[in-house]
């Protein structure tokens, strides 16, 4: 005797979520297009299951993709200065350097300590490419569920001087909580909304409802 258990609606719901979720992601893949980084050629839904085409690597070990991927963020790094506009930095941070935050590394110890570490440094320099390239790349961890990055870099740039700095964070934030929770980013704005640039703020909360912006507008 063969018995059918139907998943409920919650369930089934939970299912289409997760399901759309490793979609998107393989759309996001799919876009990268980076020496030393597999490619993503498809992605596809059948009979109830997501299937990604992958580029197939002969003769390459997970150790040796993983220094090859390190070697692309060490290149990144030491010529992030050259960057001359925020497209560019806009374009290269998530893929880079946020996948690089997500991924297992042999750089440094290889903990998220040392890869905090890098970013701290990234974020002190004098160097506004350096500085935004901190606060963008963490639009990647926040795709995955991770607010920490983006809440803690929001925090160090929070009374950045300049304009592309002060669009970054907010971009971020926003981001943050439509990917994570809008209650989360409503927590962060009770506790600095006063301090942050009115500039911030706006790109903030783009994505609320019009009386719920013009309240935050209205706080001082």
């Amino acid at each position: 005797m063969r018995f059918r258990i139907e998943p409920n609606k919650e369930q089934r719901e939970l299912f289409e979520k997760t399901l759309g979720s490793f979609e998107n992601e393989g759309k996001n893949l799919a876009s990268i297009n980076l020496p030393g980084v597999v490619g993503i050629h498809d992605c596809f839904r059948e009979n109830s299951t997501a299937y990604l085409v992958m580029e197939y690597i002969s003769g390459q070990n997970l150790k040796e993709y993983q220094k090859k991927r390190d070697e692309i963020v060490k290149l990144y790094l030491q010529y992030a200065e050259r960057a001359n506009n925020w497209d560019l930095v806009d374009l290269s941070a998530p893929k880079i350097l946020g996948h690089w935050i997500l991924l297992p590394t042999h750089m440094g110890d290889g903990t998220e300590g040392y890869k905090r570490q890098l970013l701290d440094k990234l974020a002190h320099s004098n160097n506004l490419w350096r500085q935004r390239m901190s606060m963008v790349c963490t639009w990647k961890t926040s795709q995955q569920g991770d607010p920490s990055w983006c809440l803690r870099y929001a925090e160090i740039h929070l009374h950045h001087p300049n304009d592309l700095m002060q669009k970054a964070v907010g971009w971020m934030l926003r981001e943050m909580g439509k990917r994570v929770s809008m209650e989360l980013l409503r927590d962060f704005l009770r506790q600095h909304a006063h301090e942050m640039s009115r500039t911030t703020l706006r790109y903030a909360i783009e994505k609320m409802s019009e009386d719920e912006r013009h309240e935050w507008m209205r706080r001082e």
